[in-house]
């Protein structure tokens, strides 16, 4: 009998919410024939025990190892990444107030965080004295409390944030990532891949 050609990708990176882990959950497969795609995406490749780390390094050998145990028949190409890390997040449906305090602390953090960043950094460069000196310049006359340069800058100064960060509210400006959607993804593929390494140098890796 002729093998079937069972192509198998992997992500990086995946996160499941039972104990239990399927090959469905770490893997896309395509395979001509339905019943066996099927067959094979209701294998169990790893169970997290409630006293151990909720996270693993499963690699696509062992993962291939038991596709060819569950059916001899079929030829594996694999398309994605070499190594899946899971983790297991336990997901509490029902918000209770300490997920809404705990958001409104982060809030608040990053906010008055910000403010004090921009006016130290305004008080570092003599803000104050530069806008002086330009509406004396100008104007030729001394300041009288707020003027027009102040406030437009302070206009420009949100208008250029809001541009930077491609957010107004829950709005993108244009359909490309923001500068901290695209570190954050640096950050995690980063972090994906010291995890890796380290899994497989400590021999936590499970291989075929």
């Amino acid at each position: 009998m002729q093998n079937k050609t069972v192509y198998l990708k992997c992500e990086r990176n995946v996160e499941v919410q039972a104990q239990d882990v399927f090959l469905s959950d770490v893997a896309t497969l395509r395979c001509s024939d339905v019943a066996l795609s099927a067959r094979l995406k209701a294998l169990k490749v790893h169970h997290f025990k409630k006293d151990e780390m909720k996270r693993c390094v499963i690699s696509t050998l062992k993962l291939v190892e038991l596709m060819e145990k569950e059916c001899q028949d079929i030829s594996v190409q694999i398309v994605g990444e070499p190594d899946v890390l899971v983790e297991w997040v336990s997901v509490d449906k029902h918000k209770g107030w300490q997920q809404w305090l705990k958001a409104a602390f982060v809030c608040l953090v990053s906010f008055f965080g910000t403010a004090f960043t921009i006016m130290a950094y305004h008080n570092d460069v003599g803000i104050n004295e530069v806008f002086t000196e330009v509406y004396k310049i100008v104007m030729n006359r001394e300041p009288q409390g707020l003027n027009a340069l102040e406030v437009s800058y302070s206009i420009g100064l949100a208008a250029g944030i809001i541009i930077f960060f491609n957010h107004v509210g829950g709005r993108r400006l244009t359909k490309d990532p923001t500068p901290i959607e695209v570190s954050i993804r640096q950050y995690e593929e980063d972090v994906d891949k010291a995890l890796i390494a380290q899994a497989g140098r400590e021999g936590k890796e499970e291989n075929a």
